[in-house]
């Protein structure tokens, strides 16, 4: 579980990312659909292209998503319930693709957080977006 500390961290860092919701969001998934291309058929209809709207606004959605886990980071079950729910019943997306996608995130959070995303934050957001990818798989057992 995650640390008084490693929660600070994350609503820290957080603070950055809440600039950028858009922009990083789009990157982790045009980062998803470039290293994981089988990650693509959930979006068939999407136009996958660099920078396309689409993508930029369920990029948009993602990170929102992970915003309201960060705000409720003490109550992410009942905080993810209905997106999990979403993506197990309705959608269903293989579970795996959501550590995936959090690989991605962790990616371009280092990338645009430069020096600020020291080993301590980076193992907090490990930590915090590992839970948040269990409480989105709860409803595939």
């Amino acid at each position: 579980m995650l640390t008084e500390n490693e929660k600070q961290l994350i609503q820290h860092a957080w603070e950055k990312v809440q600039e950028h919701q858009e922009d990083f969001g789009a990157e982790a998934l045009e980062r998803l659909f470039s290293v994981y291309p089988n990650t693509k058929t959930y979006f068939p209809h999407f136009d996958l292209h660099h920078d396309s709207a689409q993508i930029r606004h369920h990029g948009k959605k993602v990170v929102n998503a992970l915003g309201d886990a960060v705000r409720h980071i003490d109550n992410l079950s009942a905080t993810l319930s209905e997106l999990s729910n979403l993506h197990a019943y309705n959608l269903r997306v293989d579970p795996v693709n959501f550590k995936l996608l959090a690989h991605c995130f962790q990616v371009v959070l280092g990338a645009h957080l430069g020096s600020e995303y020291t080993p301590q934050v980076h193992l907090a957001y490990d930590k915090f977006l590992a839970a948040v990818t269990a409480v989105l798989t709860e409803k595939y057992r």
